[in-house]
């Protein structure tokens, strides 16, 4: 290993992955979609409609709109906290405060019941936005923990390792939902537990990467009276107005931010078409789910293999197409178990090798010391993150009803993500931001 890079450090932040993933998984994915949907129900009028400030809105779109309106205060708060990351130069404290915040709304979880849905809605709000945040911290390591060789490997098994983390709690919670009745608890009962469960199990995996990572570089200089926040404002401002000195990583950027959107909406809202559209119950999508995150921690091995022979861009295409070609059979396919639990699987395959070597191509593009600021724009669309697509996605229910069309709408994102993507050029980039480039493009 080069010098200057540490194995044990690498592995601790793989920890982080195991831990956050807990969160996404259990809750994101799985849970809280269809349990919000139903404390909805519970509060809605006659219609079908539950109100805010005086608002009619579909049970069935509460939960699409809790996921668009808390990435869309990340999108103008996640730039700041990546530009107060560089800036102070304590990245692994920052990252251990916003896991701690939003693992204990998530711990909050518990306590929502009858038609708590605005509530719901709000420790959503709370955790999501930590959850994202804090991601823009840990992926600003990356480049830091990892020289130019080993950025694919080493992005690669973060998220495999964070599939095998989310799965390992999913398994935990399906396991009691086997046994609940055994146990006197209400399905109602094992869903809260099982929220919280991913809030308790975050924080205590989190010790591990505070304990492993280090802070690097100096603290950076503020102006003779001039505040961090305020340094990092001003800082901020600099990385947007320099942002087109980089054609080529702007262009990734906004292809990116486009498919990517698409990625995270089927993932939060495939729990919901289950249950909504075909009537499967929580047992088989958990189980659904569960079998995601072993298939993908496969998937992102075998594609980070791909990437060595054809190069990482050219296989994140190849996984789009796949994607496109799932949402297709999901729309005219997909209607029972069988057809849900294949199409699953074929998008498991691609999942992580899509996520994982976008993150990876990404860190060749951003210059040195400027990382957590220039992954707080990247995380616009990352895990847990995106919003235009759920926004979409509401839309096209509250108008047609059909989660279907709803579903297949999407594929639009991943043509213009393909379209975008191939223009771009990932050593034109890396060399525009002074690194050096992958060893194929």
């Amino acid at each position: 290993m080069s010098t200057g890079y540490s194995a044990a450090e690498q592995r601790g932040w793989y920890f982080y992955d195991w831990a956050n993933s807990a969160f996404y998984t259990t809750v994101v994915s799985v849970l809280l979609g269809p349990y919000l949907t139903s404390l909805a129900k519970a509060a809605a009028d006659a219609s079908g409609n539950v109100h805010l400030a005086g608002i009619p809105i579909a049970a069935e779109s509460v939960w699409p709109y809790a996921v668009s309106a808390s990435v869309l205060t990340q999108v103008l708060a996640l730039p700041l906290a990546g530009a107060l990351a560089d800036y102070g130069r304590r990245k692994r404290e920052m990252m251990g405060a916003l896991a701690y915040i939003g693992a204990a709304a998530t711990v909050a979880m518990f306590f929502l019941q009858g038609s708590a849905w605005l509530a719901g809605c709000l420790l959503f709000l709370v955790a999501n936005f930590t959850f994202g945040a804090s991601i823009v911290v840990y992926n600003s390591f990356l480049p830091e923990i990892a020289p130019p060789e080993q950025r694919d490997t080493v992005s690669s098994n973060g998220w495999g390792f964070g599939y095998l983390g989310g799965g390992v709690l999913l398994a935990l919670n399906l396991a009691l939902f086997s046994y609940a009745g055994r146990l006197g608890l209400s399905e109602a009962m094992a869903v809260r537990v099982s929220l919280a469960s991913a809030g308790v199990w975050w924080a205590a995996f989190t010790l591990i990467p505070l304990a492993r990572l280090k802070n690097r570089g100096p603290q950076k200089q503020t102006a003779p009276g001039e505040s961090p926040l305020r340094a990092a404002l001003r800082q901020l401002a600099h990385t947007f107005r320099e942002l087109p000195k980089y054609p080529q990583t702007l262009l990734f950027l906004i292809a990116y931010l486009i498919y990517n959107d698409a990625i995270q909406t089927v993932i939060t809202m495939a729990v919901q078409f289950g249950s909504q559209e075909l009537k499967l119950p929580v047992s088989d999508l958990t189980a659904t789910i569960l079998m995601v995150q072993f298939v993908a921690f496969g998937g992102a091995m075998a594609f980070n293999r791909m990437a060595g022979w054809i190069g990482n861009k050219r296989t994140v295409i190849c996984t789009l197409v796949v994607w496109c070609l799932s949402l297709v059979y999901i729309y005219a396919g997909v209607y029972g178990r069988a057809q849900f639990f294949g199409a699953a699987a074929a998008v498991a395959t691609v999942l992580g090798g899509s996520q994982a070597l976008s993150r990876s191509i990404y860190s060749f593009m951003i210059p040195k010391g400027r990382e957590a600021e220039y992954f707080s724009v990247y995380e616009i669309s990352d895990k847990g993150t995106s919003w235009f697509g759920p926004l979409f996605f509401g839309l096209a229910f509250q108008w047609t009803r059909s989660l279907r069309v709803a579903i297949l709408s999407l594929i639009a994102f991943f043509a213009v993500g393909i379209l975008l993507l191939a223009r771009v050029s990932v050593r034109r980039a890396a060399i525009e931001a002074g690194n050096t480039p992958p060893p194929l493009d």
